[in-house]
């Protein structure tokens, strides 16, 4: 049996008090007297007498290839063991095992904690009321739907680093757009204004300098923080860690959700706003621990004084001959009586409003990225029958499919008549989806392409088209007898008595 520190301590303790050995070694729980004499003898605990071990208990397999596996290191660090474990199955079949590959990967880890150098992560002094981070992190692996529909989004999450109180905005993409509505909420619902304001180098507050490969502050972004008396603050490319604190926390905000998600018992909510009202109570009910250290931060900050900015940003444009507008390198259709004209468009977060002066003409869902496009079919349905010829071959000819049975319907149609009638034949189904309910054209395409037979506009206009018309019944003038109001005017008279 293997004495311990413990044992050896309650053994001296015990002689010291006069104990024999056999006394002694019952006490301590030893194997016998002689284990009493011989931690007497040496006068040290048992972790005192361990002495590291110098020498190997087994031969190592890897010794003869070591050095060239030490090179290969040495030019690419970054190689993995598995890897170098099967380059080394490859140069010498049968020399190695399969369950040799972590010895492998013991010596490929001491290799490294010898002689790979890191950068070490600087940790920082943090002062009340300084800094704001604010950062973009994807919340799609909550897997949140929003009426039924998955809903991909990010939060534009903004942290004061010394109190760690923190609140965001949700954003379909990390846009300037978006960087202000993250951070002027934020701001207004904190009612202060720190020293400055900290981001990474994302196109929405820098962009590029050419040929010097600097990167400079977006002249919005210097706009939106000159409007609430902010300072920019930006953090070097590539160094992430810089931006730790609001890194740090997104993980801590992503696992609080999710077990408020599990506790809400589903991730399903109607509308937009109840998932933003969701959000707000768990970051709420976090900012409540930070109290404290928040009010040495608001003792320092200044208060909000600037009003809200508007929620969107508005551009200029031309509407061209195809009924298109080009906004943010993407393409919406517009109805066709806006050609030639100049609108305006009001870009929000998630949708477009398109004004031919002051009035309202088109909402439009706002797509993400560059180089795509929203085509409504209604806007160009008349056109196309006037020019049918140029249905087959339009640029933008599978957004006029606005679904997939749609598309079956084409396809068979293209069996079943020459081109140019199967086209005109699809572009009169397309109106009827124009002028009716998409929906029940779709389910009158769906029916009919379960038969055998041949069908075209017509009989989809047949089960589409209401069966009974509905009269409005005639409603008979009515007779105003005015002397009625007369008797109301009379004077009354009023005895007190």
């Amino acid at each position: 049996m293997t004495s311990t520190d413990a044992q050896v301590r309650l053994m001296m303790r015990e002689r010291s008090k006069g104990r024999t050995q056999e006394q002694t070694a019952v006490k301590a729980n030893l194997k016998n007297r002689k284990t009493v004499a011989k931690y007497e003898r040496l006068g040290q605990l048992p972790s005192e007498l361990k002495k590291p071990r110098g020498y190997r208990t087994r031969a190592d397999p890897f010794a003869e290839d070591w050095p060239q596996v030490e090179q290969m290191l040495e030019k690419a660090p970054e190689l993995e063991a598995v890897i170098l474990f099967e380059w080394l199955c490859e140069q010498h079949p049968g020399r190695y095992q399969e369950g040799q590959v972590r010895t492998l990967q013991r010596r490929v880890a001491d290799w490294r904690a010898l002689n790979q150098e890191q950068e070490a992560i600087l940790e920082q002094v943090h002062r009340p009321g300084e800094v704001l981070q604010t950062d973009g992190t994807w919340l799609s692996k909550l897997e949140v739907t929003l009426a039924g529909q998955p809903f991909k989004h990010l939060l534009i999450h903004c942290v004061l680093p010394y109190s760690n109180w923190e609140w965001g905005a949700i954003a379909q993409s990390e846009s300037q757009l978006a960087l202000q509505r993250g951070l002027q909420s934020s701001l207004f619902k904190l009612g202060y204004v720190p020293s400055y304001h900290q981001t990474d180098n994302s196109s929405a507050a820098t962009y590029q300098v050419k040929r010097s490969g600097e990167r400079s502050y977006n002249q919005g972004y210097l706009d939106i923080l000159n409007h609430f008396d902010l300072k920019p603050r930006t953090i070097a490319v590539g160094c992430p860690q810089q931006n730790g604190d609001v890194e740090s926390s997104n993980g801590g905000l992503k696992q609080a959700l999710q077990q408020h998600l599990l506790l809400r018992g589903s991730r399903e909510f109607a509308y937009l706003g109840d998932y933003e009202d969701f959000l707000g109570q768990v970051m709420t009910k976090r900012n409540q621990r930070r109290q404290e250290r928040l009010e040495e931060e608001l003792a320092v900050m200044k208060p909000l004084q600037a009003p809200p900015l508007t929620a969107y940003q508005e551009v200029r444009v031309k509407v061209n001959r195809g009924s298109m507008i080009r906004v943010q390198h993407n393409v919406y259709s517009v109805p066709t009586h806006l050609i030639g004209q100049q609108v305006t468009v009001r870009i929000y977060e998630w949708q477009l409003e398109v004004y031919y002066r002051q009035t309202l003409i088109e909402r439009l869902s706002r797509l993400v990225g560059q180089h795509k496009q929203q085509i409504n079919y209604r806007h160009l349905i008349d056109t196309l029958l006037r020019k049918p010829g140029g249905f087959r071959d339009y640029r933008y000819r599978e957004a006029l499919f606005p679904s997939l049975v749609f598309r079956q319907a084409w396809d068979a149609l293209q069996q079943w008549y020459a081109p140019r009638k199967a086209d005109m034949v699809y572009l009169r189904i397309l109106k009827l989806a124009a002028s009716y309910l998409e929906c029940e054209v779709a389910e009158a395409l769906a029916l009919l392409l379960t038969g055998s037979d041949r069908w075209d506009e017509t009989d989809v206009q047949q089960l589409v088209e209401p069966h009974q018309v509905i009269a409005v019944p005639a409603l008979a003038e009515p007779v105003v007898n005015l002397q009625q109001y007369d008797g109301l005017l009379q004077e009354v008279t009023y005895d007190p008595a």
